[in-house]
């Protein structure tokens, strides 16, 4: 099931605590991104962020002063020890002035039990004021949605927006991904970056691992370690599936959020933008046609680089593969037509 994704959007500046200000020259392609939210996930975007030193500077952003405030300062007092050492914020949007991405993770808490499309017309509400004001003071600025639930909320960012489709990105199944390939490599014994596996489609009850382009190495995952004597049968693979899709359940259920990994799953996305990469991920971006899908967001392998996501991949699934797709599309789009999009 999902992943709790932060409440509320807040001011730290120059002018409350120099510890936290921005350089007043900021130097030719200095690399800002603004992150919503002083949550557990924007919190977590943020440390990510610093650690990898991604980007010259981050700001966070939220409406609840006390709470942005601390976060900042308990952020910028560990810079010293950061690959990134400019952080700001506050509860004035201005902070987010100068992002070339703005990070949303703002939303309605995710309770137990709660799917991510339970979650969708408090955060719709959220965004129909939210997108203006960002666009308001980072207008050139590439938006990635974190909140849930994601794929309905990236399409509703990029009709608010009005931004080309490719510059409005959803975390998406990139988390997801990265779980499935952390559980097979535990399984078969190698380094998670060693297996090539991704999770497709919603990021929610209707996603699916797609098997049949899954590899270790250079084998396809269905003839590990040998055409002979394949690991995995098919109540394994589906077992595994189940274990991906409500993974967040387990976590939620203990400490109330998943954070840390979704942190990291968005600097590597982050990553992809600011040294245009075009990296191949799993994100959530409105289609346009592949596998015969509009006007839906969901997540297919898709080039990441500075202008955002340049091509959507209509990856070889199997028939069955292409009916999860097909489902998980329906899902969307009924979720996305009872909110009026």
């Amino acid at each position: 099931m999902s992943d709790q994704h932060d409440a509320t959007p807040t001011s730290l500046t120059a002018a409350t605590d120099p510890s936290v200000s921005a350089p007043t020259s900021p130097r030719p392609e200095y690399r800002k991104v603004g992150v919503i939210g002083a949550g557990a996930v924007g919190t977590s975007v943020c440390f990510s962020a610093l650690m990898s030193g991604v980007a010259d500077e981050v700001a966070l952003y939220d409406i609840d002063e006390a709470k942005v405030r601390a976060e900042v300062l308990d952020l910028a007092h560990g810079t010293a020890f950061t690959a990134a050492h400019t952080m700001t914020g506050g509860a004035d949007p201005a902070v987010l002035s100068g992002s070339s991405v703005v990070v949303i993770t703002a939303g309605a808490k995710q309770k137990p039990g709660q799917t991510r499309l339970d979650l969708a017309e408090a955060n719709v509400a959220i965004l129909r004021s939210l997108v203006p004001t960002v666009q308001e003071h980072a207008p050139d600025a590439l938006l990635v949605l974190v909140t849930n639930p994601v794929d309905v909320l990236t399409l509703v960012a990029q009709r608010i927006s009005g931004l080309p489709a490719g510059r409005v990105i959803g975390s998406g199944t990139l988390l997801d991904t990265a779980r499935l390939r952390w559980l097979l490599a535990s399984r078969v014994g190698v380094h998670p970056r060693s297996v090539h596996a991704a999770v497709l489609g919603e990021h929610g009850d209707t996603e699916f691992p797609a098997w049949s382009t899954a590899s270790v190495g250079p084998v396809p995952l269905l003839r590990w370690p040998s055409a002979a004597a394949p690991q995995f049968t098919r109540p394994d693979l589906d077992a595994i599936a189940d274990s991906v899709t409500n993974a967040a359940y387990e976590v939620i259920q203990g400490k109330g959020a998943t954070n840390h990994a979704i942190g990291v799953a968005t600097n590597r996305l982050l990553e992809s933008v600011f040294k245009d990469e075009r990296a191949v991920l799993p994100v959530s971006t409105v289609l346009d046609g592949e596998h015969g899908l509009t006007d839906v967001a969901l997540s297919l392998p898709s080039v990441v680089g500075r202008a955002g996501v340049l091509q959507v991949l209509e990856t070889d699934l199997d028939a069955g593969e292409v009916r999860q797709l097909q489902a998980s599309a329906r899902a969307l789009q009924e979720a996305a037509g009872s909110l009026g999009f």
